[in-house]
């Protein structure tokens, strides 16, 4: 949350799996009400469409644990929220498959200011509580990997590709 605030950028995330651990996360680290602007738990499939915006034909073809779903998720929690930044999870937690996808099979996802967004497929074993963590982990991981490329990238921006 530091770099965020150093930025006066602000986060939202959308959950799945993580039925709001993320978001807990993010709010137990003091001062966090200057950079996070809120989440959404899109439990349901059909929020991840009717809430989020993911697109309807991509969750009929593919299901709701993808990585492009993640990606519209996170791109659609910004946009929704009014943040710099979306962080979005959906995965399988277990006890049994979704969406003819093994327990453990996660995807997470980060879209930033310019709207691209990154994601990463995650196969994580463990029980369904340890998967959630996992999950969590990784997706903070992945916003503060995007957060230091952008502030890379500026940097070379602002030197003249130097």
């Amino acid at each position: 949350m530091g770099l965020l605030e150093e930025r006066g950028q602000t986060v939202a995330v959308a959950e799945s799996l993580t039925g709001g651990l993320l978001a807990a996360e993010l709010t137990d680290v003091p001062g966090a009400s200057r950079s996070f602007r809120g989440s959404v738990t899109a439990y349901a499939t059909d929020l991840k469409r009717d809430v989020l915006g993911v697109d309807g034909p991509l969750l009929d073809a593919r299901g709701a644990v993808d990585a492009e779903v993640a990606r519209q998720m996170a791109g659609g929690v910004r946009r929704a929220l009014g943040a710099d930044w979306g962080v979005a999870t959906t995965g399988v937690a277990g006890p049994t498959p979704q969406d003819g996808q093994p327990v453990g099979t996660v995807h997470v996802a980060v879209a930033g200011p310019s709207g691209a967004a990154a994601a990463v497929a995650l196969r994580l074993s463990g029980d369904r509580a340890g998967i959630r963590r996992q999950t969590v982990e990784a997706a903070v991981k992945l916003l503060l990997r995007e957060l230091i490329a952008t502030a890379r990238a500026q940097d070379t921006e602002q030197r003249g590709g130097i």
